[in-house]
């Protein structure tokens, strides 16, 4: 069953920077599931889902304009550190989530002070060209609830 928009795609992958280093693998935990068409996932990533199968295993390099878009320099916020979630001390490099009018989202601790911290809202890949090694475990239709709330319930999925 080639992959089509309303269809539920479980996948594993592994992601590599410029210098080829492994930056994140879903291998050894269960594989990603999404809803083919409904932005998900990186757009450069969807585009190369598109008519595949299950079984096939591919590799694919995602540019920042179709992967997590360009780095922004005026992305830096100050914030109160308590509304830093994640650890109890904080260090710059650290990844951290905040509440935001969209949901929670991770920032990259930049500084450290007394009582606020600087924090960077550019996602951790941003300005980055990525490449995907993916192996598409599974493809099967999506149920009309899937589809109405645009996201995969179930294993790999939300609810």
């Amino acid at each position: 069953m080639p992959i089509e928009k309303n269809q539920v795609v479980l996948f594993h992958y592994s992601v590599s920077d410029e210098q080829g280093n492994v930056v994140e693998d879903s291998r050894g935990g269960e594989p990603n599931a999404y809803l083919h068409g409904h932005g998900g996932i990186i757009r450069g990533l969807e585009e190369a889902l598109q008519g595949r199968d299950a079984g096939e295993s591919f590799t694919v390099t995602v540019t920042p304009d179709k992967g997590y878009g360009p780095r922004k320099d005026d992305a830096i916020q100050r914030v109160p550190i308590k509304h830093l979630m994640g650890a109890k001390r904080w260090k710059p490099g650290m990844i951290a989530q905040v509440q935001t009018e969209q949901g929670p989202r991770h920032v990259l601790v930049a500084k450290v002070g007394h009582k606020f911290a600087d924090v960077d809202t550019n996602h951790p890949m941003a300005g980055r060209t990525l490449t995907f090694d993916i192996e598409i475990i599974d493809v099967r239709p999506a149920d009309a609830e899937e589809i109405a709330h645009g996201h995969v319930h179930g294993p790999g999925g939300h609810h």
